[in-house]
Protein backbone atom coordinates (compact mmCIF):
# COMPACT_ATOMS: atom_id res chain seq x y z
CA UNK A 1 0.00 0.00 0.00
CA UNK A 2 1.54 3.38 -0.85
CA UNK A 3 2.30 5.79 1.97
CA UNK A 4 0.00 8.57 2.77
CA UNK A 5 0.62 11.82 0.96
CA UNK A 6 -1.36 15.17 1.54
CA UNK A 7 -1.08 18.33 -0.29
CA UNK A 8 -2.02 21.35 1.60
CA UNK A 9 -2.66 24.88 -0.37
CA UNK A 10 -3.03 27.79 1.38
CA UNK A 11 -4.29 31.59 -0.85
CA UNK A 12 -2.87 33.91 1.92
CA UNK A 13 -4.31 36.74 0.11
CA UNK A 14 -7.56 35.02 -0.77
CA UNK A 15 -9.92 37.86 0.51
CA UNK A 16 -8.33 40.44 -1.57
CA UNK A 17 -7.57 38.76 -4.51
CA UNK A 18 -11.63 37.59 -5.07
CA UNK A 19 -12.19 41.12 -5.26
CA UNK A 20 -9.10 42.12 -7.14
CA UNK A 21 -10.81 39.07 -9.82
CA UNK A 22 -13.89 41.09 -10.07
CA UNK A 23 -12.19 44.01 -11.02
CA UNK A 24 -10.59 42.54 -14.04
CA UNK A 25 -7.11 44.11 -13.59
CA UNK A 26 -8.24 47.94 -13.11
CA UNK A 27 -6.75 48.34 -9.58
CA UNK A 28 -3.50 48.78 -9.57
CA UNK A 29 -3.13 50.98 -6.21
CA UNK A 30 -2.59 48.55 -2.92
CA UNK A 31 -5.27 47.22 -1.84
CA UNK A 32 -6.78 45.56 1.14
CA UNK A 33 -9.97 43.82 2.97
CA UNK A 34 -10.99 45.28 6.10
CA UNK A 35 -13.06 43.62 9.18
CA UNK A 36 -14.31 45.50 11.86
CA UNK A 37 -12.84 44.33 15.20
CA UNK A 38 -14.36 45.51 18.67
CA UNK A 39 -14.02 49.59 18.43
CA UNK A 40 -11.76 49.81 14.96
CA UNK A 41 -11.11 48.19 11.59
CA UNK A 42 -8.26 46.45 11.08
CA UNK A 43 -6.73 44.52 7.60
CA UNK A 44 -7.46 40.79 7.34
CA UNK A 45 -6.24 40.50 3.78
CA UNK A 46 -3.71 42.41 1.37
CA UNK A 47 -2.89 42.53 -2.35
CA UNK A 48 0.79 42.21 -2.88
CA UNK A 49 0.91 45.69 -3.48
CA UNK A 50 -0.31 46.61 -0.64
CA UNK A 51 2.04 44.30 1.33
CA UNK A 52 5.10 45.74 -0.94
CA UNK A 53 4.62 48.90 1.53
CA UNK A 54 5.09 47.21 4.92
CA UNK A 55 1.50 47.52 5.66
CA UNK A 56 0.89 43.47 7.15
CA UNK A 57 -3.25 41.67 8.30
CA UNK A 58 -3.91 43.04 11.55
CA UNK A 59 -2.49 46.24 10.98
CA UNK A 60 -5.21 49.12 12.17
CA UNK A 61 -6.59 50.40 8.93
CA UNK A 62 -5.77 54.22 10.44
CA UNK A 63 -2.45 53.38 11.19
CA UNK A 64 -2.35 51.83 7.35
CA UNK A 65 -3.52 55.11 5.93
CA UNK A 66 -1.01 56.60 7.48
CA UNK A 67 1.63 54.58 5.74
CA UNK A 68 -0.13 54.61 2.84
CA UNK A 69 -2.52 57.00 1.85
CA UNK A 70 -3.61 55.80 -1.51
CA UNK A 71 -4.42 52.14 -0.23
CA UNK A 72 -7.99 51.40 -1.11
CA UNK A 73 -10.21 49.20 1.10
CA UNK A 74 -13.07 47.15 0.64
CA UNK A 75 -15.08 45.64 3.93
CA UNK A 76 -15.14 42.04 4.60
CA UNK A 77 -17.78 39.34 3.00
CA UNK A 78 -16.50 36.74 4.99
CA UNK A 79 -20.02 34.67 3.45
CA UNK A 80 -18.68 35.32 0.44
CA UNK A 81 -14.78 34.57 1.11
CA UNK A 82 -16.30 31.19 2.62
CA UNK A 83 -18.27 30.57 -1.03
CA UNK A 84 -15.11 30.98 -2.61
CA UNK A 85 -13.39 28.54 -0.97
CA UNK A 86 -15.90 26.42 -1.62
CA UNK A 87 -15.53 26.99 -5.46
CA UNK A 88 -11.66 26.23 -5.17
CA UNK A 89 -12.48 23.23 -3.37
CA UNK A 90 -14.54 22.45 -6.76
CA UNK A 91 -11.24 23.07 -8.97
CA UNK A 92 -9.20 21.44 -6.76
CA UNK A 93 -11.19 17.75 -7.33
CA UNK A 94 -8.84 18.07 -10.61
CA UNK A 95 -5.94 16.86 -8.32
CA UNK A 96 -7.86 13.72 -6.12
CA UNK A 97 -11.17 13.22 -5.00
CA UNK A 98 -10.56 13.76 -1.79
CA UNK A 99 -10.96 17.43 -0.86
CA UNK A 100 -11.36 19.16 2.52
CA UNK A 101 -11.65 22.90 3.33
CA UNK A 102 -9.43 24.48 5.44
CA UNK A 103 -11.82 27.60 6.81
CA UNK A 104 -11.26 30.57 6.03
CA UNK A 105 -8.34 30.26 3.24
CA UNK A 106 -6.96 26.95 2.94
CA UNK A 107 -7.73 23.30 1.14
CA UNK A 108 -6.11 19.82 1.87
CA UNK A 109 -5.95 17.04 -0.70
CA UNK A 110 -5.28 13.39 -0.09
CA UNK A 111 -2.84 13.12 -2.68
CA UNK A 112 -2.24 9.60 -1.83
CA UNK A 113 -2.30 7.48 -5.39
CA UNK A 114 -2.87 10.47 -7.53
CA UNK A 115 0.54 12.19 -8.05
CA UNK A 116 1.92 10.53 -10.40
CA UNK A 117 -0.95 11.50 -12.87
CA UNK A 118 0.55 14.86 -13.40
CA UNK A 119 4.04 13.44 -13.38
CA UNK A 120 5.08 13.50 -9.87
CA UNK A 121 4.71 15.72 -6.75
CA UNK A 122 7.07 18.27 -8.32
CA UNK A 123 4.83 18.54 -11.19
CA UNK A 124 1.98 18.85 -9.78
CA UNK A 125 2.84 21.62 -7.42
CA UNK A 126 3.61 23.14 -11.29
CA UNK A 127 0.59 22.53 -12.17
CA UNK A 128 -0.83 23.85 -8.96
CA UNK A 129 1.08 27.06 -9.12
CA UNK A 130 0.19 27.37 -13.12
CA UNK A 131 -3.57 27.30 -12.80
CA UNK A 132 -4.09 29.72 -9.31
CA UNK A 133 -2.03 32.02 -11.46
CA UNK A 134 -4.03 31.97 -14.33
CA UNK A 135 -7.20 32.79 -12.07
CA UNK A 136 -5.16 35.77 -10.39
CA UNK A 137 -4.21 33.63 -7.10
CA UNK A 138 -1.31 33.67 -4.84
CA UNK A 139 -0.84 30.17 -3.36
CA UNK A 140 1.74 28.34 -0.89
CA UNK A 141 1.46 24.54 -1.08
CA UNK A 142 3.14 21.90 0.71
CA UNK A 143 3.26 17.99 0.33
CA UNK A 144 3.98 15.38 3.15
CA UNK A 145 2.44 12.32 4.99
CA UNK A 146 -0.15 14.40 7.75
CA UNK A 147 -2.20 16.88 7.44
CA UNK A 148 -0.09 18.84 10.30
CA UNK A 149 3.14 18.55 8.13
CA UNK A 150 1.90 19.55 4.96
CA UNK A 151 0.16 22.29 6.63
CA UNK A 152 3.00 23.21 8.17
CA UNK A 153 5.44 23.11 4.77
CA UNK A 154 2.58 25.08 3.10
CA UNK A 155 2.76 28.37 5.43
CA UNK A 156 6.61 28.19 6.88
CA UNK A 157 8.66 26.18 4.25
CA UNK A 158 12.12 27.84 4.63
CA UNK A 159 11.21 30.43 7.69
CA UNK A 160 13.90 29.77 10.43
CA UNK A 161 13.05 29.71 13.75
CA UNK A 162 12.41 33.23 15.72
CA UNK A 163 13.48 34.14 18.79
CA UNK A 164 11.81 35.88 21.69
CA UNK A 165 11.69 39.36 20.94
CA UNK A 166 13.49 41.15 17.51
CA UNK A 167 13.92 44.39 16.27
CA UNK A 168 11.73 43.70 12.92
CA UNK A 169 8.96 42.05 14.68
CA UNK A 170 6.08 44.55 14.14
CA UNK A 171 3.77 42.97 16.59
CA UNK A 172 6.18 42.83 19.37
CA UNK A 173 6.55 47.36 19.13
CA UNK A 174 4.68 49.53 20.97
CA UNK A 175 1.51 50.64 18.58
CA UNK A 176 3.00 54.20 18.31
CA UNK A 177 6.25 52.71 16.64
CA UNK A 178 4.88 50.03 14.84
CA UNK A 179 4.98 51.96 11.61
CA UNK A 180 8.55 53.05 12.51
CA UNK A 181 9.50 49.71 12.74
CA UNK A 182 7.67 47.79 10.03
CA UNK A 183 9.77 50.82 7.26
CA UNK A 184 12.54 49.33 9.27
CA UNK A 185 11.98 46.02 6.54
CA UNK A 186 14.01 47.71 3.64
CA UNK A 187 13.43 44.41 1.81
CA UNK A 188 10.13 45.06 0.59
CA UNK A 189 10.93 48.48 -0.70
CA UNK A 190 13.47 46.85 -3.25
CA UNK A 191 16.56 45.63 -1.52
CA UNK A 192 17.82 42.50 -1.33
CA UNK A 193 16.11 39.79 1.04
CA UNK A 194 17.46 38.54 3.48
CA UNK A 195 18.20 34.34 3.62
CA UNK A 196 14.74 33.90 5.80
CA UNK A 197 12.99 35.78 3.25
CA UNK A 198 13.80 34.30 -0.07
CA UNK A 199 10.85 31.85 -1.08
CA UNK A 200 11.18 28.04 -0.52
CA UNK A 201 12.46 25.85 -2.93
CA UNK A 202 10.59 23.09 -4.30
CA UNK A 203 12.56 20.58 -2.22
CA UNK A 204 11.67 22.53 0.93
CA UNK A 205 8.13 22.19 0.09
CA UNK A 206 7.71 18.47 -0.16
CA UNK A 207 8.30 15.96 2.28
CA UNK A 208 9.75 12.91 0.95
CA UNK A 209 7.45 10.08 2.71
CA UNK A 210 8.80 9.16 5.77
CA UNK A 211 10.93 11.50 6.61
CA UNK A 212 8.56 14.00 8.40
CA UNK A 213 10.61 14.74 11.43
CA UNK A 214 13.50 15.82 9.61
CA UNK A 215 11.41 17.82 7.36
CA UNK A 216 9.54 19.71 10.20
CA UNK A 217 12.59 19.97 12.79
CA UNK A 218 13.66 23.87 11.28
CA UNK A 219 10.27 25.07 11.16
CA UNK A 220 9.20 27.47 14.40
CA UNK A 221 6.95 26.37 16.73
CA UNK A 222 3.87 27.97 14.92
CA UNK A 223 3.80 25.51 12.37
CA UNK A 224 2.55 23.03 14.74
CA UNK A 225 -1.49 24.65 14.85
CA UNK A 226 -0.40 25.99 18.12
CA UNK A 227 -2.64 28.83 19.86
CA UNK A 228 -1.27 32.13 21.08
CA UNK A 229 -0.70 31.29 24.70
CA UNK A 230 0.72 28.00 23.97
CA UNK A 231 3.85 29.56 21.42
CA UNK A 232 4.58 32.85 23.74
CA UNK A 233 5.10 30.18 26.83
CA UNK A 234 7.20 27.87 24.88
CA UNK A 235 9.11 30.66 23.63
CA UNK A 236 10.26 31.70 27.25
CA UNK A 237 11.49 28.41 27.74
CA UNK A 238 13.83 28.69 24.53
CA UNK A 239 11.81 25.77 22.14
CA UNK A 240 11.54 27.88 19.27
CA UNK A 241 11.43 25.08 16.82
CA UNK A 242 9.76 22.04 16.38
CA UNK A 243 12.83 19.87 16.99
CA UNK A 244 13.59 21.29 20.41
CA UNK A 245 9.60 20.39 21.13
CA UNK A 246 10.01 16.53 19.75
CA UNK A 247 12.75 16.57 22.31
CA UNK A 248 10.93 17.43 25.13
CA UNK A 249 9.10 14.48 27.40
CA UNK A 250 5.96 14.12 26.72
CA UNK A 251 4.80 13.72 30.27
CA UNK A 252 6.06 17.08 31.24
CA UNK A 253 5.10 18.88 28.15
CA UNK A 254 1.17 17.68 28.44
CA UNK A 255 1.79 18.60 32.11
CA UNK A 256 2.82 22.12 31.75
CA UNK A 257 1.11 23.43 28.87
CA UNK A 258 -2.02 20.73 27.91
CA UNK A 259 -2.96 18.02 25.76
CA UNK A 260 -3.47 20.36 23.48
CA UNK A 261 0.32 20.95 22.53
CA UNK A 262 1.03 17.35 22.62
CA UNK A 263 -1.80 16.08 20.16
CA UNK A 264 -0.81 18.78 17.35
CA UNK A 265 3.06 17.74 17.84
CA UNK A 266 1.68 14.02 17.71
CA UNK A 267 -0.92 14.68 14.70
CA UNK A 268 2.19 16.45 12.54
CA UNK A 269 4.43 13.45 13.19
CA UNK A 270 2.30 10.82 12.10
CA UNK A 271 2.25 9.59 15.81
CA UNK A 272 -1.92 10.53 16.05
CA UNK A 273 -4.21 10.19 12.95
CA UNK A 274 -5.72 13.17 11.16
CA UNK A 275 -7.92 11.97 8.28
CA UNK A 276 -9.06 13.81 5.50
CA UNK A 277 -13.02 15.03 5.40
CA UNK A 278 -14.21 15.68 1.90
CA UNK A 279 -17.22 18.14 1.92
CA UNK A 280 -20.11 16.27 1.38
CA UNK A 281 -21.68 17.62 -2.28
CA UNK A 282 -25.25 19.43 -1.43
CA UNK A 283 -28.03 18.57 -2.84
CA UNK A 284 -29.45 20.63 -5.84
CA UNK A 285 -33.00 20.16 -7.08
CA UNK A 286 -33.70 22.54 -9.85
CA UNK A 287 -34.91 22.48 -13.59
CA UNK A 288 -35.00 25.06 -16.56
CA UNK A 289 -37.06 25.89 -19.70
CA UNK A 290 -35.63 28.62 -22.15
CA UNK A 291 -38.22 28.97 -23.98
CA UNK A 292 -38.16 30.45 -28.48
CA UNK A 293 -40.71 33.26 -28.11
CA UNK A 294 -41.60 35.26 -24.69
CA UNK A 295 -44.55 34.53 -23.19
CA UNK A 296 -46.93 36.49 -21.18
CA UNK A 297 -50.30 34.81 -20.12
CA UNK A 298 -51.17 32.99 -17.15
CA UNK A 299 -52.32 29.62 -19.52
CA UNK A 300 -48.79 30.24 -21.00
CA UNK A 301 -47.08 29.85 -17.69
CA UNK A 302 -48.48 26.82 -16.01
CA UNK A 303 -48.00 25.11 -19.62
CA UNK A 304 -44.42 25.75 -18.65
CA UNK A 305 -45.07 24.61 -15.16
CA UNK A 306 -46.88 21.92 -16.13
CA UNK A 307 -43.19 20.56 -18.05
CA UNK A 308 -40.92 21.27 -15.15
CA UNK A 309 -43.01 19.51 -12.58
CA UNK A 310 -42.43 15.91 -13.42
CA UNK A 311 -38.50 16.06 -14.19
CA UNK A 312 -38.19 17.97 -10.82
CA UNK A 313 -40.10 15.44 -8.32
CA UNK A 314 -38.79 12.33 -10.27
CA UNK A 315 -35.04 14.10 -9.05
CA UNK A 316 -36.46 14.54 -5.65
CA UNK A 317 -38.43 11.07 -5.36
CA UNK A 318 -35.34 9.34 -6.77
CA UNK A 319 -32.87 10.98 -3.62
CA UNK A 320 -35.56 10.20 -1.15
CA UNK A 321 -36.60 13.79 -0.63
CA UNK A 322 -39.72 16.24 -0.48
CA UNK A 323 -39.82 19.24 -1.45
CA UNK A 324 -40.59 21.93 1.28
CA UNK A 325 -40.32 25.16 0.00
CA UNK A 326 -40.10 25.52 -3.56
CA UNK A 327 -39.23 28.78 -5.84
CA UNK A 328 -39.80 29.73 -9.67
CA UNK A 329 -37.95 32.14 -11.27
CA UNK A 330 -39.05 33.99 -14.12
CA UNK A 331 -36.67 35.22 -16.14
CA UNK A 332 -37.59 38.54 -18.67
CA UNK A 333 -36.32 39.31 -21.90
CA UNK A 334 -34.79 43.02 -20.26
CA UNK A 335 -32.68 40.70 -18.18
CA UNK A 336 -34.70 41.35 -14.83
CA UNK A 337 -36.42 38.42 -13.09
CA UNK A 338 -39.07 37.47 -10.80
CA UNK A 339 -39.17 34.88 -7.69
CA UNK A 340 -42.05 33.30 -6.33
CA UNK A 341 -41.36 31.43 -3.02
CA UNK A 342 -44.03 29.25 -1.48
CA UNK A 343 -44.23 26.50 1.09
CA UNK A 344 -45.56 23.22 2.17
CA UNK A 345 -46.63 21.83 5.15
CA UNK A 346 -45.88 18.29 4.84
CA UNK A 347 -42.63 17.30 2.16
CA UNK A 348 -43.65 16.27 -1.23
CA UNK A 349 -42.84 14.69 -4.54
CA UNK A 350 -46.15 14.98 -5.78
CA UNK A 351 -47.04 17.12 -8.78
CA UNK A 352 -50.41 17.21 -8.04
CA UNK A 353 -49.89 18.50 -5.15
CA UNK A 354 -47.34 21.34 -5.91
CA UNK A 355 -49.37 22.29 -8.40
CA UNK A 356 -52.03 23.94 -6.76
CA UNK A 357 -49.68 25.60 -4.87
CA UNK A 358 -47.88 27.11 -7.94
CA UNK A 359 -51.20 28.02 -9.84
CA UNK A 360 -52.43 30.05 -6.47
CA UNK A 361 -49.23 32.76 -6.94
CA UNK A 362 -48.89 32.58 -10.87
CA UNK A 363 -51.40 35.91 -10.64
CA UNK A 364 -48.37 37.86 -8.87
CA UNK A 365 -45.99 37.79 -11.64
CA UNK A 366 -45.71 40.64 -14.10
CA UNK A 367 -44.47 39.91 -17.52
CA UNK A 368 -43.30 43.06 -18.35
CA UNK A 369 -42.13 42.51 -22.29
CA UNK A 370 -42.47 38.72 -21.29
CA UNK A 371 -40.58 35.75 -19.83
CA UNK A 372 -37.64 33.97 -22.38
CA UNK A 373 -36.56 31.28 -19.36
CA UNK A 374 -38.39 29.59 -16.12
CA UNK A 375 -36.14 28.07 -13.44
CA UNK A 376 -38.30 25.99 -10.61
CA UNK A 377 -36.08 25.10 -7.77
CA UNK A 378 -36.48 23.04 -5.20
CA UNK A 379 -34.21 25.11 -2.06
CA UNK A 380 -35.29 23.54 1.05
CA UNK A 381 -35.96 19.70 1.22
CA UNK A 382 -36.69 16.33 4.13
CA UNK A 383 -36.32 13.16 3.85
CA UNK A 384 -39.24 11.23 2.65
CA UNK A 385 -39.56 8.02 2.53
CA UNK A 386 -42.40 6.11 1.40
CA UNK A 387 -42.66 3.42 3.54
CA UNK A 388 -41.11 3.05 6.91
CA UNK A 389 -40.72 -0.23 8.85
CA UNK A 390 -41.55 0.14 12.40
CA UNK A 391 -42.56 -2.97 15.30
CA UNK A 392 -44.79 -1.16 17.18
CA UNK A 393 -48.67 -1.19 16.53
CA UNK A 394 -49.29 2.47 17.40
CA UNK A 395 -46.01 3.32 14.53
CA UNK A 396 -47.70 0.47 11.92
CA UNK A 397 -51.15 2.32 12.37
CA UNK A 398 -49.43 5.58 11.80
CA UNK A 399 -47.78 4.12 8.52
CA UNK A 400 -51.03 2.61 7.39
CA UNK A 401 -52.58 6.39 7.52
CA UNK A 402 -49.27 8.06 5.68
CA UNK A 403 -49.97 5.43 3.04
CA UNK A 404 -53.78 5.92 2.59
CA UNK A 405 -52.25 9.79 0.97
CA UNK A 406 -55.03 11.25 3.18
CA UNK A 407 -53.23 15.15 2.34
CA UNK A 408 -56.45 16.96 2.57
CA UNK A 409 -55.27 18.94 6.14
CA UNK A 410 -51.68 18.67 5.00
CA UNK A 411 -53.03 20.66 0.92
CA UNK A 412 -55.47 22.96 3.07
CA UNK A 413 -52.10 24.13 5.08
CA UNK A 414 -50.11 25.01 2.30
CA UNK A 415 -52.62 27.09 0.02
CA UNK A 416 -53.51 29.00 3.17
CA UNK A 417 -50.24 29.78 3.58
CA UNK A 418 -49.47 30.87 0.18
CA UNK A 419 -51.82 33.55 0.87
CA UNK A 420 -51.11 34.38 4.58
CA UNK A 421 -47.42 33.11 5.34
CA UNK A 422 -47.00 29.71 7.28
CA UNK A 423 -45.62 31.28 9.99
CA UNK A 424 -49.15 32.52 10.62
CA UNK A 425 -50.91 29.20 10.69
CA UNK A 426 -51.03 26.98 14.73
CA UNK A 427 -51.95 24.13 16.38
CA UNK A 428 -51.84 23.51 20.08
CA UNK A 429 -50.25 20.38 21.32
CA UNK A 430 -50.56 19.25 24.87
CA UNK A 431 -47.72 20.34 27.17
CA UNK A 432 -46.59 18.66 30.64
CA UNK A 433 -47.54 20.71 33.21
CA UNK A 434 -50.03 21.27 36.03
CA UNK A 435 -50.40 24.86 35.67
CA UNK A 436 -53.78 25.78 33.82
CA UNK A 437 -52.12 28.45 31.36
CA UNK A 438 -49.29 26.10 30.11
CA UNK A 439 -51.35 22.63 29.39
CA UNK A 440 -50.84 23.50 25.84
CA UNK A 441 -48.11 24.90 23.77
CA UNK A 442 -48.29 26.76 20.22
CA UNK A 443 -46.57 25.48 17.33
CA UNK A 444 -46.73 26.37 13.62
CA UNK A 445 -48.81 23.70 11.56
CA UNK A 446 -46.70 23.29 8.98
CA UNK A 447 -44.14 21.98 11.36
CA UNK A 448 -45.26 19.88 13.92
CA UNK A 449 -48.35 17.05 13.80
CA UNK A 450 -51.54 16.98 15.13
CA UNK A 451 -51.93 15.93 18.47
CA UNK A 452 -53.30 12.52 18.82
CA UNK A 453 -54.75 12.05 22.22
CA UNK A 454 -54.53 15.15 24.79
CA UNK A 455 -54.82 13.84 28.55
CA UNK A 456 -57.70 14.37 30.58
CA UNK A 457 -57.86 16.57 33.09
CA UNK A 458 -57.76 16.47 36.65
CA UNK A 459 -60.59 18.33 36.85
CA UNK A 460 -63.29 20.20 34.53
CA UNK A 461 -61.33 23.00 32.60
CA UNK A 462 -62.78 25.76 30.96
CA UNK A 463 -63.53 26.21 27.24
CA UNK A 464 -61.89 29.99 27.33
CA UNK A 465 -58.80 30.60 28.61
CA UNK A 466 -57.41 34.92 29.05
CA UNK A 467 -54.95 36.08 31.53
CA UNK A 468 -56.15 36.82 34.99
CA UNK A 469 -58.91 39.64 35.37
CA UNK A 470 -59.11 41.30 38.77
CA UNK A 471 -62.59 40.45 40.21
CA UNK A 472 -64.07 42.95 43.17
CA UNK A 473 -65.11 40.59 45.92
CA UNK A 474 -64.21 40.68 49.92
CA UNK A 475 -60.76 39.01 50.29
CA UNK A 476 -62.11 35.82 52.11
CA UNK A 477 -61.51 32.79 50.76
CA UNK A 478 -64.87 31.42 50.78
CA UNK A 479 -66.65 32.01 47.44
CA UNK A 480 -68.55 35.75 47.16
CA UNK A 481 -72.01 35.59 46.95
CA UNK A 482 -71.70 38.66 45.21
CA UNK A 483 -69.27 40.20 42.75
CA UNK A 484 -68.17 42.63 40.24
CA UNK A 485 -66.58 41.86 37.03
CA UNK A 486 -65.58 43.81 33.95
CA UNK A 487 -68.14 46.59 35.04
CA UNK A 488 -71.20 44.38 35.63
CA UNK A 489 -72.52 42.72 39.08
CA UNK A 490 -73.13 39.18 39.15
CA UNK A 491 -74.73 36.67 41.76
CA UNK A 492 -73.42 33.90 42.49
CA UNK A 493 -76.01 30.82 42.21
CA UNK A 494 -74.43 27.69 42.25
CA UNK A 495 -70.29 27.32 43.63
CA UNK A 496 -68.32 24.67 43.10
CA UNK A 497 -64.82 24.00 44.55
CA UNK A 498 -62.08 24.15 45.70
CA UNK A 499 -59.38 22.80 43.59
CA UNK A 500 -55.92 24.27 45.06
CA UNK A 501 -53.70 24.61 42.14
CA UNK A 502 -49.70 25.61 43.52
CA UNK A 503 -47.24 27.75 41.37
CA UNK A 504 -44.00 26.01 40.01
CA UNK A 505 -41.78 26.62 42.80
CA UNK A 506 -38.51 26.48 40.13
CA UNK A 507 -39.79 29.17 38.31
CA UNK A 508 -40.03 32.54 38.86
CA UNK A 509 -43.47 33.80 36.82
CA UNK A 510 -44.28 37.16 37.64
CA UNK A 511 -47.93 35.65 36.76
CA UNK A 512 -47.72 33.34 39.98
CA UNK A 513 -46.16 36.03 42.53
CA UNK A 514 -49.80 36.04 44.17
CA UNK A 515 -48.46 32.24 45.32
CA UNK A 516 -51.24 29.51 46.14
CA UNK A 517 -54.82 29.45 44.55
CA UNK A 518 -58.25 28.27 44.86
CA UNK A 519 -59.99 28.19 41.92
CA UNK A 520 -63.90 27.83 41.96
CA UNK A 521 -66.63 27.08 39.41
CA UNK A 522 -69.42 30.35 40.09
CA UNK A 523 -72.61 30.15 38.11
CA UNK A 524 -74.34 32.94 38.15
CA UNK A 525 -77.91 34.06 37.78
CA UNK A 526 -77.60 34.58 34.71
CA UNK A 527 -76.34 31.68 33.32
CA UNK A 528 -72.72 31.99 32.87
CA UNK A 529 -70.11 29.63 34.67
CA UNK A 530 -67.27 31.48 35.54
CA UNK A 531 -64.03 30.45 36.30
CA UNK A 532 -62.24 32.41 39.71
CA UNK A 533 -60.21 31.67 42.01
CA UNK A 534 -58.88 33.51 45.47
CA UNK A 535 -55.00 34.28 45.48
CA UNK A 536 -53.63 33.01 48.74
CA UNK A 537 -50.93 36.30 48.37
CA UNK A 538 -47.36 36.04 48.94
CA UNK A 539 -45.14 38.42 46.99
CA UNK A 540 -48.63 40.12 46.10
CA UNK A 541 -51.90 41.10 47.59
CA UNK A 542 -54.51 38.62 47.91
CA UNK A 543 -57.46 38.63 46.14
CA UNK A 544 -60.20 37.36 43.86
CA UNK A 545 -59.66 36.95 40.31
CA UNK A 546 -61.43 35.48 36.56
CA UNK A 547 -59.33 33.99 34.16
CA UNK A 548 -62.16 31.42 32.16
CA UNK A 549 -65.64 30.81 31.29
CA UNK A 550 -66.98 27.43 30.82
CA UNK A 551 -69.19 26.69 27.43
Amino acid sequence: MPNRRILSLWFPRLGAERLLRMERGTVDAPFAVVRDTGQMQVLSSLSAAASAEGLFAGQPLRDARAMCPELLTRLQNAQAEAAFLTVLRRWAGKFSPWVGEEAPSGLVIDLTGCAHLFGGEEALLAQVEADCADLGLSVQAGIADTVGAAWALARYAGQGAEGLRSGDAVDQEARATRSRAAKRRHWERGGQPPAGAQPPSEAARIARPGHTRSALADLPIAALRLSEAARSQLNRLGIRRVGDLAGTPRAALARRFGQDVVRRLDQALGVEPEPVSPAKPPLHFAVRLTLPDPIGLEADVMAAVDRLLPPLCTRLREKGRGARRIRLQAYRTDQTMQALDLGLARPSHDPDRLRPLLSLKIGELEAGFGFDMLRLEAHVTEPLHARQHRGHIEAAGAVRAQLSGDTGLDDLIGRLGARIGLETITRLHPASSHIPEKTASVLAAAWSEPAADWPAPTAPRPLRLWPPEPVMAPEAPNPPAEFRWRGQTHITRIATGPERIAPEWWLDDPHWRSGLRDYWRLTTEAGETLWLYFAHGALMSAGWFCQGRFA
